[in-house]
């Protein structure tokens, strides 16, 4: 049995009347539509998103990447939200284990959960490589020693120790000294195209609000779940 003071115990009632309280400061109330106030989930996800940005402590662009990979085996890992139009954009080295899976299987779910507003969207869709000047300008607009870093490291590989990569951030150092450091070919971006969207409200007594956007051509069809 895990230690009480490890795993938190389930909420009591007064914890739940707490909770109620903190959601109001949100705009959640216990008109269940009152959140989700608009039709178009890239609108509603923005407006999330820049609440989020106002009180979580760091990262609000943060997702929970899921992908597949080659061998079946389903792999998640944090990374950063880096655009936002028809799609959900970030980057990496492409010859990691993401970029490797994503090559097997080109589909990706993302998850972002802002715990200081009580809120999550889940995404889920096919997955295409940005436009290689798209990838240029992102990579130009990063400092000199995360541009460095991305020469340096072979991402998702086993090494030696941090000495090793201490060397190989000097060698590139050497490599780039008085020019610019351009883009390496391994390096570039995704976008994830959504066929589904789903915004996730914490609520009281786990009666989550749940909102689905499903892709229907050009248009969006929108169902509520039970929690």
């Amino acid at each position: 049995m895990t230690d009480d003071a490890l795993i938190p115990p389930t909420p009591s009632a007064e914890d739940y009347a707490r909770e109620a309280e903190a959601q109001e400061a949100f705009g959640v109330s216990d008109d269940q539509g009152e959140v989700f106030t608009s039709n178009e989930p890239f609108a509603l996800f923005a407006e999330w998103l820049a609440l989020a940005k106002r009180h979580e402590a760091n990262d609000s662009n943060a997702l929970a990447l899921a992908t597949v990979a080659p061998d079946g085996m389903p792999e998640v890992r944090m990374v950063l939200l880096k655009d936002l139009d028809d799609g959900f954009t970030f980057y990496t080295n492409t010859q990691s284990a993401k970029g490797e899976a994503l090559a097997a299987n080109p589909r990706a779910a993302m998850c972002f959960h802002w715990k200081s507003i009580r809120r999550q969207v889940r995404v889920a869709g096919p997955v295409e490589p940005v436009a290689p000047e798209e990838a240029d300008a992102y990579f130009a607009s990063r400092s000199r020693g995360a541009r460095i870093g991305a020469w340096a490291s072979d991402q998702s590989r086993k090494m030696g120790g941090k000495d090793a990569l201490k060397a190989r951030i000097a060698d590139r150092e050497e490599a780039f000294e008085g020019r610019d450091v351009p883009r390496p070919d391994h390096w570039s971006g995704y976008r994830l195209m959504p066929q589904r969207i789903e915004f996730w409200v914490n609520r009281p007594h786990r009666l989550h609000d749940r909102l689905l956007f499903e892709r229907d051509g050009e248009e969006w069809r929108t169902s509520r779940l039970y929690p």
